[in-house]
């Protein structure tokens, strides 16, 4: 089978598709037949030994995929050859065949195509344990989400809208302004590119502070980090929640005294390891996340497919922040 494997540290022009043995069921394993990989801000780390977890070479990025069981494993009750899945698998998704742990495995509902499925469980998982577990979201607050035309930036527009909120959508163009418009945003801040020096990260924040209101925003979902998260922390409300989830612009540096001002929480979205320490919270939170999608509250938005041997472009262009909506590698 072929696998896209990444044999040396740096960027997505060192991964290589080669053929490579087919995977065997272990222990508690079956093995999918991966339909669709969907691409995500740490298939751009990972390759690079920046991301929290450094799998040994040669590996395959890639952490959720969709599929169908091609076989079971010694010890597993429950599933079927055949099933149609999605998993959560932390790397190892692109490539054609894979042995997953059978705990990781979700059932994909019937008239949800699997190219759709494989777009879910990163972006809408980590959102809906962000703003239910993390940031406790109440109908009728106002929640400021960055970097709001992203994969995980429509997860937290739609999402919000979907429990009540207010969503004020920050972007960096125009075309993605009226993406996230679309997918529910109330209003649009376009944002320019940092770095920012004092007077561009001023006018930002009087930018979110007029979108938010005068109340400030209850939620701020912050996907992106750098120079833009002072800004928006400073347009939160008293006892808002600021919620830390990615730093594809940098790591920020907080000026602490502005919490203590507003009397308001940074808290941290680590959905990864809240799943593997509360595998039955997270089943309930994706069960609900399908329950929205039937109802027509939520769909992920998948922009472009690319086929294997394509898949380093896809990590590119989210490398470099022009993805709109989800990008997913597909193994037809």
């Amino acid at each position: 089978m072929k696998a896209l494997l990444s044999k040396e540290t740096g960027g997505p022009e060192t991964l290589v598709v080669e053929e490579v043995d087919d995977p065997v069921a272990g222990k508690g394993q079956v093995v999918v037949k991966i339909a669709a990989c969907a691409i995500n801000y740490p298939d751009a780390l990972i390759i690079r030994d920046m991301y929290q977890f450094k799998p040994e070479r040669p590996f395959s990025p890639g952490g959720e995929i969709s599929g169908t069981i091609e076989s079971i494993g010694e010890g597993v009750t429950g599933w079927a050859v055949g099933d149609r899945v999605l998993a959560g698998v932390g790397n190892g998704g692109l490539r054609e065949k894979m042995a997953v742990d059978a705990v990781k495995l979700f059932a994909v509902p019937d008239g949800v195509e699997l190219v759709d499925a494989s777009a879910l469980l990163m972006t809408y998982g980590t959102t809906i344990h962000g703003l239910k577990d993390r940031g406790g979201i109440k109908e009728g607050e106002t929640v400021l989400v960055l970097g709001a035309a992203g994969g995980v930036g429509l997860s937290g527009v739609e999402l919000a809208k979907a429990y009540g909120a207010r969503v004020v959508a920050a972007v960096s163009t125009e075309e993605k302004a009226e993406v996230a418009k679309k997918a529910g945003a109330d209003e649009t801040v376009i944002y320019p590119r940092a770095p920012f020096n004092k007077d561009t990260s001023k006018e930002l924040a009087g930018a979110f502070k007029a979108a938010v209101g005068p109340n400030g925003a209850d939620i701020v979902y912050d996907i992106v980090g750098g120079d833009y998260s002072e800004p928006a922390l400073r347009s939160i409300a008293w006892e808002g929640r600021f919620l830390v989830v990615g730093f594809p612009a940098g790591i920020a540096k907080m000026p602490l005294n502005l919490t203590l001002l507003k009397s308001c929480d940074i808290r941290g979205v680590f959905w990864g390891a809240y799943a593997a320490r509360e595998p039955e919270a997270n089943a309930a939170n994706i069960a609900e996340l399908f329950d929205l999608w039937k109802a027509g509250k939520i769909s992920p938005m998948v922009s472009e497919t690319y086929p294997l041997e394509r898949a380093h472009e896809a990590i590119a262009k989210l490398e470099n922040r022009g993805a709109i909506g989800k990008l997913v590698v597909t193994m037809d």
